[in-house]
């Protein structure tokens, strides 16, 4: 974020650094909500502390998956991230990679679907359009 906000001017920089807290309080409520229904779920209570620590460990990971995808892209010559980065970022966890090569396959079937979709609908309307003139 730093090497980021270093060439913004000081409007630029606060509203920079104004994001970057908010993601983070977003992230440590999520978290503190998951561990409240996990909580319930298991009879369990999580102290403050330990929500503070995974909210921020995730965070900090989220971090280093960002970084890792746009080094992924950057080395691949692309400006932009891609699913193959994304797996990448998965490759070390098993579960974690199943999760998203599934994901990515339901992508890849609504995307099919709704080319067929917008593909039937432009042939009926040129056929309504043939059978006008």
């Amino acid at each position: 974020l730093i090497f980021f906000c270093c060439c913004l001017t000081n409007v630029d920089i606060r509203l920079c650094f104004m994001v970057f807290h908010l993601l983070k309080a977003a992230v440590h409520y999520t978290i503190g909500q998951l561990c409240q229904k996990l909580g319930e779920d298991h009879r369990r209570k999580f102290s403050r502390q330990v929500v503070a620590a995974i909210a921020e460990t995730t965070f900090r990971q989220c971090d280093i998956f960002a970084k890792d995808l746009e080094a992924f892209a950057r080395h691949a010559k692309r400006s932009t991230v891609s699913t193959e980065d994304v797996k990448l970022i998965a490759r070390r966890s098993t579960a974690l990679s199943i999760h998203i090569q599934n994901k990515i396959e339901e992508l890849s079937q609504e995307q099919k679907d709704s080319k067929k979709k917008s593909a039937g609908k432009r042939k009926s309307r040129d056929t309504e359009e043939d059978s006008r003139e």
